[in-house]
């Protein structure tokens, strides 16, 4: 499991100048830390057929009643905020391109979940071959 401390960030649209496209700063940025992270946790190479699992937390906001925090709890309340699950498994798959898989195109299986958590900010991912 890699675990991709920070501010949760999905994949940006490129901002386009003419004829040329600019990804934004904040997404590559975020992209060379997952790139990190990885590199540092696992960094292992696949070469055939991907699954990938990407855990989403978010932090509990302050202001949520003790009835809210209960449900969280007991898991019958999740997150239903930006960015969106699709938004994040991009960037995180995007990310390992050349460095855990030839191309994304090898992921077969993509599960993933967003959760909260009453710690820091995170992502977690693993990457199976299958």
């Amino acid at each position: 499991m890699v675990i991709v401390e920070g501010k949760i960030k999905g994949k940006a649209r490129p901002r386009v100048f003419g004829r040329h496209a600019v990804t934004p700063e904040d997404t590559v940025n975020y992209e060379n830390w997952v790139k990190i992270c990885y590199q540092q946790q696992d960094g292992k190479h696949i070469g055939g057929p991907v699954k990938a699992v990407i855990n989403v937390y978010h932090k509990v906001p302050k202001s949520y009643t003790k009835k809210r925090l209960k449900a969280i709890r007991e898991g019958l309340e999740r997150p239903q905020k930006k960015p969106d699950a699709d938004n994040v498994a991009k960037i995180i798959l995007d990310s390992l391109n050349k460095i855990a898989f030839d191309d994304d195109s090898q992921v077969i299986q993509l599960i993933v979940n967003k959760l909260w958590t009453e710690e820091n900010e995170r992502v977690e991912f693993e990457l199976q071959q299958v």
